[in-house]
């Protein structure tokens, strides 16, 4: 699956995070800065997760209503890489989460609100992605090998 073939909002949302951290780190300040330390561990990550943890889940509403077909099997290779690669990602996610800590402190000392809650937002969606995306995408491997016999 190529960038394209991601699920369309996340695709949007993740769009929206890039667009926002380059006008973070054009802030000035500390804000700046601390937003440059964070699009240095960010942006490599975001690459990633578009290669094999997000493209999975596009296949999500077929599978809630019962549709598997062969095809669906070209995944597969994705879900693997993200299962092998889970605690690469989740050690990231660490650094990422330090460094978005950091711009919050930063952005609420010099009253760059926008950028305190776009900080607050971004931990969030560190969270969901642990939580909810990277196990579902897993599970949808999982799910089709059983579905196509692909043990």
């Amino acid at each position: 699956m190529s960038k394209e073939e991601l699920p369309p909002g996340l695709k949007a949302e993740h769009q929206n995070i890039h667009e926002e951290m380059v006008r973070a780190t054009k802030a000035g300040g500390l804000t700046g800065a601390a937003a440059k330390d964070v699009a240095k561990v960010l942006f490599p990550h975001v690459l990633l997760e578009e290669e094999f943890a997000i493209p999975p889940l596009r296949l999500l509403p077929d599978l809630a209503r019962g549709r598997v077909t062969p095809d669906m099997a070209r995944v597969l290779s994705q879900t693997d890489l993200l299962k092998a690669e889970l605690p690469r990602m989740l050690d990231e996610h660490k650094l990422i989460v330090g460094a978005l800590q950091k711009l919050l402190q930063a952005a609420s000392a010099e009253q760059h609100t926008g950028y305190a809650q776009f900080a607050q937002k971004l931990l969030l969606h560190a969270q969901l992605e642990e939580e909810v995306l990277y196990p579902a995408s897993i599970l949808i491997g999982e799910y089709l090998r059983l579905k196509l016999g692909k043990a």
